[in-house]
């Protein structure tokens, strides 16, 4: 552990010092910065757990000493110290645990209606309504990027950022397939139907997180659709853009302003891209912890909202709740806080593993 220490403070110091000579270069700066503030907590537990150490070896000298009331004060150091130090190391193991580096980061939410037509499309509805409504409870601030909308209130499809501190750290286990079985008003035999929506949560990323070379991609512009008559644009404001390395085709035609069309296009497009670059390295790192939590993959059934039951299931870790208009109104820590106690336990795990 000391030597884990010694190891934290150099980098750090490492860092204090090359921001002190960083010059002009803003964008290094900040990424030093950055990369500086994320370790500042680590740091400060390393450097007290250092200290106190050297109390405790110091105090341990002083018992063999012949002076036999210095012995008894050193005594008393040890009794204060050694259960301080016994804590610290506890912490600083806890605060070793490999974080997910995008836990601090804000996401861009993306909920397709799946299997099930109309009645998916509601559900997606209801579903944007919960994070909705789970942000405004931490204050957060939903932003939508696109939208596209059925007749009867529903959603086929629709991308959203959600800024707050901690959002991808929470939102994150939201990644996968949501399972609805209910009764749709349109049914007159009472009869259950099972719909299913895809959710997926990229943590948004800034440029020099990610760079995308100009001859990667293709953009496109053309006039937004709309409702017809006058909210028809005349200008050719919406923007798609096309990633030939991957393939995907981001589209954006909210905004009335082409620039800012384009950005949020190009906002989504790094997300995604980061988000397999990520998926790639922890399958690498961890791929049996991984499938034990779930993934996020959009392929795996992740929770059930089961309408003449009122209960919602969360089948990664066997949790259900029996209070549905709760979980509709965001209330959806009860997986949440689970998911993740699972997840850092693991976690936990694999670092006792790698000391092994």
């Amino acid at each position: 552990m000391l030597d884990k220490v010694k190891s934290i403070e150099e980098k750090y110091n490492e860092l204090s010092l090359a921001l002190e000579n960083i010059g002009d270069d803003y964008q290094k700066a900040a990424q030093i910065s950055k990369e500086r503030s994320d370790m500042e907590e680590v740091y400060k537990k390393s450097r007290e757990y250092r200290i106190v150490w050297e109390q405790i070896e110091e105090a341990r000298n002083l018992l063999g000493e012949e002076d036999e009331e210095l012995r008894e004060f050193a005594q008393m150091d040890l009794d204060s110290l050694e259960p301080r130090f016994y804590l610290l190391e506890s912490e600083l193991k806890s605060m070793l645990v490999p974080k997910d580096p995008r836990d601090k980061k804000n996401v861009i939410m993306e909920i397709r209606a799946g299997a099930g037509g109309d009645e998916a499309a509601l559900f997606a509805y209801d579903l944007f309504r919960i994070y909705s409504r789970y942000a405004e409870k931490r204050n957060w601030k939903i932003e939508t990027l696109s939208l596209s909308e059925i007749g009867i209130g529903g959603i086929k499809e629709i991308s959203f950022s959600v800024k707050g501190s901690g959002a991808y750290s929470r939102l994150k286990f939201e990644s996968g397939v949501h399972r609805v079985q209910r009764i749709p008003s349109t049914e007159s035999s009472g009869r259950i139907h099972t719909s299913t929506v895809t959710v997926a949560v990229l943590a948004e990323v800034e440029e020099f997180d990610i760079e995308i070379p100009a001859g990667d991609i293709r953009i496109d512009v053309f006039k937004s659709a709309g409702a017809g008559g006058q909210n028809v644009q005349k200008n050719s404001t919406a923007v798609r853009i096309t990633h030939f390395p991957s393939g995907m085709v981001i589209a954006c035609q909210d905004e009335r302003s082409q620039l800012q069309n384009k950005l949020r296009a190009m906002s989504i497009l790094r997300a995604r891209l980061y988000e397999i670059e990520e998926n790639k390295r922890s399958s690498e790192l961890d791929a049996d912890r991984k499938s034990q939590v779930g993934s996020g993959d959009r392929a795996e059934k992740i929770r059930t909202y089961n309408y003449p039951q009122n209960r919602v299931t969360d089948h990664r870790i066997n949790v259900s709740s029996y209070n549905l208009p709760a979980i509709l109104d965001g209330e959806i820590d009860i997986f949440i806080d689970e998911l993740s106690m699972k997840s850092e336990s693991e976690r936990l795990s694999a670092v006792g593993e790698d000391d092994d």
